[in-house]
């Protein structure tokens, strides 16, 4: 649960930040760029911190039933 959380909440800042360089200031895209740049570092050292966050909030990873 925690990663299709996680998942939606990259996506969604990924799109908004998009959307508000298209509309509001180019700069912006340097919110796209640390998110894309968190998602790498993530996939290298297993680390995130909306990892961390989400946890704080309650949310747990359910128990892997399959594969």
């Amino acid at each position: 649960m925690v990663t299709r959380v996680k998942h939606a909440i990259a996506g969604t800042f990924i799109l908004a930040s998009i959307l508000l360089s298209i509309y509001v200031n180019q700069n912006w895209l340097w919110f796209t760029a640390f998110v894309g740049a968190n998602l790498l570092q993530s996939s290298f050292t297993d680390w995130c911190l909306m990892d961390i966050i989400l946890k704080k909030f309650g949310l747990r990873d359910s128990a892997k039933t399959c594969c």
